[in-house]
C-alpha cells in the first residue's frame, strides 16, 4: 500500500493536522481574534479605600510642604528678629553712651574732674526718677517744679559761696580780729570749727527742749558734732570749679529732699489713685443693667 504524503512542513509520521504545532492544540482559525477576559472593575469599597489613601497621601504631601515652608519662614523670622534685636541694642547702647559721655565730658570740662560727671549723672537720674514716680502717683507737678526751683537757687548760692571761699575769708577775718595765736593758714579752720560747734550747740538745745527728756543729751551732742563738721568743711578753700560742682550736688540732693518732705507732709491721695485704676463707670452701669433686668423679670412673673 502506498504511503501517504505528509503535508509540507509536517514531519513524517505526524498525525497532527496541518497548521497545528506538534503535540499542541489547534489555534484560532485564521482571520479570527483571540478572546481576552476583561479585568473585573473594582468595587465601591475598594474605590473608596483607594480614594481615601490617595487623599491621605495628598494631605501628607501638603503637610510636608507646609512644614518645609514653615521651617524656612521660622528661620527667616529668627534671622530678622536677631538682627533687629542687635540693631535695637546698639541704638540703646549708643544713646546710653551719649548720655554717660556727655555727663563725663561736662564733669571734666566745667568741674575739672570726670568723677564729678559720674556723681552728677547718678544724682540726676535718681532725682528725675523720683520726680517721675511722684508724677505717676498724681503728685502736683507745680509742687515738684517749685521744689526744683528752690533747689537750684540754694545750689547756686552754695556754689558761689564755696567757690569764692567767702566762709574761709570770713573765718580768717574773725580770727585776725580776735587775735587767735595760731598759724594764719590754720586760723580759718579753728574759727570755723568753733563757730560751727556753737551754732550746733544752740540747735541741739532747741531740739532737746522740743524732744522727749531721755534724748536731750543725744540732741545736744549731735548738734555740736554736726556743727563742728560743717564749720570745718566751709573753712576749706575749694576754688570756682569745685565750688560749682559742690553747688550742683547740693542742688540735686535738696531737690530730692524737698520732694520727699512734701510727700511726707501732704501724703498721697490713695482713694483718688485707687479710683483711677477701678472701672467705676462700668461697674455702675452693670449694676443698673442688672437691676433693670430684675425689674423686668419681676413684672413678667406678676403678669
Amino acid at each position: 500500500m502506498p504511503e501517504s504524503k505528509a503535508a509540507p512542513g509536517t514531519p513524517a509520521g505526524s498525525k497532527d493536522a496541518p497548521g497545528t504545532p506538534p503535540g499542541g492544540t489547534a489555534g484560532p482559525p485564521p482571520g479570527r481574534k483571540a478572546r481576552t477576559r476583561k479585568p473585573k472593575p473594582p468595587g465601591v469599597r475598594e474605590q473608596t479605600t483607594r480614594t481615601f489613601a490617595a487623599g491621605m497621601d495628598l494631605a501628607k504631601a501638603h503637610v510636608q510642604l507646609a512644614k518645609a515652608e514653615a521651617s524656612e519662614i521660622g528661620a527667616e523670622g529668627g534671622r530678622f528678629a536677631g538682627l533687629a534685636a542687635g540693631a535695637v541694642a546698639l541704638v540703646l547702647l549708643a544713646a546710653l553712651l551719649a548720655v554717660i559721655g556727655t555727663a563725663l565730658f561736662i564733669g571734666d570740662w566745667i568741674y575739672g574732674s570726670i568723677g564729678w560727671g559720674v556723681v552728677h549723672g547718678v544724682l540726676a537720674f535718681l532725682s528725675i526718677a523720683v520726680a517721675l514716680i511722684l508724677l505717676a502717683v498724681r503728685v502736683d507737678a507745680v509742687r515738684i517744679g517749685r521744689a526744683l526751683l528752690v533747689a537750684v537757687v540754694l545750689g547756686v548760692i552754695t556754689g558761689v559761696v564755696l567757690g569764692l571761699g567767702l566762709f574761709n575769708q570770713a573765718y580768717a577775718t574773725i580770727g585776725s580780729s580776735l587775735g587767735i595765736a595760731v598759724d594764719p593758714a590754720v586760723r580759718p579752720l579753728v574759727v570755723g570749727v568753733g563757730i560751727g560747734a556753737m551754732v550746733g550747740l544752740i540747735v541741739g538745745i532747741v531740739s532737746a527742749v522740743r524732744a522727749s527728756q531721755p534724748s536731750w543729751f543725744v540732741a545736744i551732742a549731735g548738734g555740736i558734732v554736726f556743727g563742728a563738721l560743717i564749720g570745718a568743711f566751709t573753712s576749706i578753700t575749694f576754688g570756682p570749679q569745685v565750688g560749682a560742682a559742690i553747688g550742683t550736688t547740693v542742688a540735686y540732693l535738696i531737690w530730692v529732699g524737698l520732694m520727699g518732705l512734701d510727700v511726707y507732709r501732704t501724703g498721697i491721695d490713695q482713694e483718688a489713685l485707687k479710683a483711677r485704676f477701678t472701672p467705676t463707670m462700668s461697674i455702675e452701669t452693670g449694676k443698673e443693667t442688672l437691676e433693670w433686668l430684675k425689674q423686668r423679670t419681676r413684672r413678667g412673673n406678676e403678669s
